[in-house]
């Protein structure tokens, strides 16, 4: 889900006097490099298409676009130790089933699935206990490994995240790295740190992160967000 903070602002155009200390997306890694590949704001469809041509260019911005999505889930879960293994559990089993997604617009639910299942192996193996959604219809169903269904309550916020994700990256890049130095970074910093970096004097921040926020207000309601 989204920050408060965050929800706030973009409920009400404007932002919070101080950057967010909570990030937005749970999960690992979600700050990037400054410099942002073209290749990011393709279409699933596009990056799948060069993906199965060999193209590693593409395939490093399929992962890059997801990992935040894929990190998420054990992190959600309290698999921190075992976030990395599953991560790359997870990819290895993307390789080799890209060429058999019919739908590519079902890749985010697809990679979400897959990566809660390898959850559930993980925490069986290890004979750990992940935390259950109490009032889940069907609580032996969800401890399946193999046929359990993600948590409609997790399915939920897992797909808000990414769809901030998505807005983020149709951002002008500038305007991007503003929205994550002012709400992703922990602990927070302060504007003269976040204007220095961004190259601006700390005055224009104000006017700027208006014109952002608008930005990125438009590019969630486009996604129906």
């Amino acid at each position: 889900m989204f920050a408060d903070p965050l929800r706030s602002a973009l409920e009400r155009d404007e932002w919070p006097d101080q950057p967010c200390d909570e990030c937005p997306m749970s999960g690992a890694a979600t700050k990037r490099a400054p410099a942002r590949p073209d290749a990011l704001q393709a279409s699933d469809e596009k990056l799948i298409a060069r993906c199965l041509q060999g193209d590693s260019e593409a395939w490093s911005a399929l992962i890059d676009k997801y990992k935040n999505l894929i990190y998420s889930i054990p992190i959600k879960l309290g698999m921190h130790q075992d976030a990395a293994d599953i991560f790359q559990s997870v990819c290895v089993d993307l390789l080799s089933e890209l060429p058999r997604l019919r739908e590519h617009r079902a890749l985010p639910k697809w990679l979400m699935q897959t990566c809660y299942h390898k959850c559930l192996h993980y925490q069986r193996a290890a004979e750990k206990t992940v935390e259950f959604d109490p009032e889940a219809e069907d609580h032996n169903a969800a401890l399946d490994a193999t046929t359990a269904e993600l948590p409609q309550h997790m399915l939920m916020q897992l797909q808000q995240e990414q769809i901030l994700r998505d807005a983020l990256l149709e951002l002008p890049e500038k305007c991007e790295r503003m929205v994550r130095l002012l709400f992703f970074e922990i602990p927070p910093q302060p504007y003269e740190t976040i204007a220095a970096k961004l190259g601006m004097a700390t005055g224009s921040i104000g006017a700027i992160r208006a014109r952002c926020l608008a930005q990125l207000k438009k590019q969630l309601e486009k996604k129906g967000f």
